[in-house]
């Protein structure tokens, strides 16, 4: 279950995000248009032009803020001794921020289309590579590069895969977070 971001009262900015990402993952992001987000949010068209003048502008705007947290891990996490313990806890944070980014990461599963044509599909892209340095010596086996990539995978498809599964929230992220760290630190161990 993802969190939705609570507007701070009087952020525009965020209400226009917040209802435009509902109305897409509703709708569809090609189905939306701009005067459909203006009615949901009660505004004119020209308010709503004052912050964003296109569908895509918003979207860009949702992806840098929510993903802004992730970025911001991965600078710390290139800081960083390259140790199990940064590992896991570059793990662990990464978790978070995904969960926080939920109704993003919904919209972007649910448009593929969408995001090839927008430039943020590429930025994503570049980011997980990213990542994956972090969790990977440039010379790992073969094994220890998949057990890299399938951590991350789990962290992603555990919010579409286990979103019908029974069982606590609580419960899944746990079990979600043992996998990938297992993964991880057989992958960190086999590097050593």
């Amino acid at each position: 279950m993802g969190t939705t971001r609570q507007p701070r009262r009087g952020d525009t900015r965020q209400r226009i995000q917040d209802v435009a990402l509902e109305l897409f993952a509703e709708q569809g992001y090609e189905k939306t248009s701009l005067r459909e987000i203006a009615e949901a949010l009660g505004v004119t068209k020209a308010a709503l032009y004052y912050h964003f003048r296109t569908k895509e502008d918003i979207v860009i705007s949702l992806f840098r803020d929510l993903t802004r947290p992730m970025d911001e891990l991965l600078a710390w996490g290139r800081e960083q001794p390259r140790t199990l313990e940064t590992k896991t806890e570059v793990l662990r944070r990464y978790y978070d921020a995904l969960n926080a980014a939920a109704p993003l990461f919904r919209f972007m599963q649910e448009n593929q289309a969408t995001m090839r044509e927008l430039s943020i599909g590429e930025s994503f892209k570049d980011r997980m590579i990213t990542m994956l340095a972090l969790f990977q010596e440039d010379d790992a086996a073969m094994v220890d590069r998949v057990r890299c990539i399938s951590a991350l995978f789990t962290l992603h498809a555990s919010m579409f895969a286990l979103k019908d599964v029974k069982g606590a929230p609580e419960e899944k992220r746990e079990a979600v977070l043992e996998v990938a760290l297992g993964l991880i630190a057989q992958a960190h161990h086999g590097q050593g």
